[in-house]
């Protein structure tokens, strides 16, 4: 994967979640996120068998998280037992270009932008959640970071996903940001290919499990 693509992500997805500012690593980046479920990442740009099979068997604390830039088939042999895939993922990129982005009748739409992240909330009439997402820019011209779009359930296929995702691009491109990045599920991936944007390749997930935790919870 590419090196400077990969430490866009990360330097943006920080901003997004409020995480703290990534440590370089010969291999890539360790984040502390400081959540119960999501204590550390560590962001493998370059991976291979023998790191994967060393950072699994030496970071056993519940909460730590690897994101490996393989296909998760290639990456399951070499994890150590304890760890937990998540859902598949990858990375995407796009140019921002300015974009007419109008809510469908029956929807309004609110942003808003605090401490380098703009929110995205479109809502109905009543106040329901309909969708939502955010972006980060890091930097004056630096490459945004897309996370968290999600629509709910009741309202899909009704435009709402193009709409946030205009709306945040419109908003860090007022910024300066020339290009913006995000980490795609399966599902997201297809929307955001029709909206122009590429895959670099599969960004696998996978936690480190509490053994105290019963199974399900």
């Amino acid at each position: 994967m590419d090196a400077g693509l990969v430490r866009s992500w990360v330097e943006g997805w920080v901003v997004s979640r409020g995480a703290a500012p990534p440590v370089a690593e010969p291999w890539g980046f360790t984040v502390d996120v400081g959540l119960s479920g999501h204590v550390t990442r560590h962001v493998l740009a370059d991976a291979d068998e023998a790191l994967v099979r060393k950072l699994t068997e030496t970071a056993t604390a519940p909460g730590t998280w690897l994101k490996v830039f393989l296909p998760p088939q290639t990456v399951a042999p070499w994890v150590a037992p304890g760890w937990g895939f998540d859902d598949d993922g990858f990375l995407m990129s796009a140019p921002l270009r300015p974009t007419a982005a109008t809510a469908p009748e029956g929807y309004r739409v609110r942003t808003w932008t605090r401490g380098g992240v703009t929110r995205v909330l479109v809502a109905t009439r009543d106040g329901a959640l309909a969708a939502r997402g955010q972006v980060a820019v890091p930097g004056p011209g630096g490459t945004a970071v897309f996370d968290q779009v999600e629509t709910s359930a009741a309202h899909r296929r009704k435009g709402l996903g193009r709409l946030v995702m205009r709306t945040l691009g419109n908003a860090a491109a007022t910024t300066g940001s020339p290009a913006a990045v995000l980490a795609a599920t399966t599902e997201g991936r297809a929307l955001y290919e029709s909206l122009g944007w590429r895959t670099h390749g599969p960004l696998t997930s996978l936690s480190r499990e509490d053994p105290a935790r019963p199974p399900g919870t």
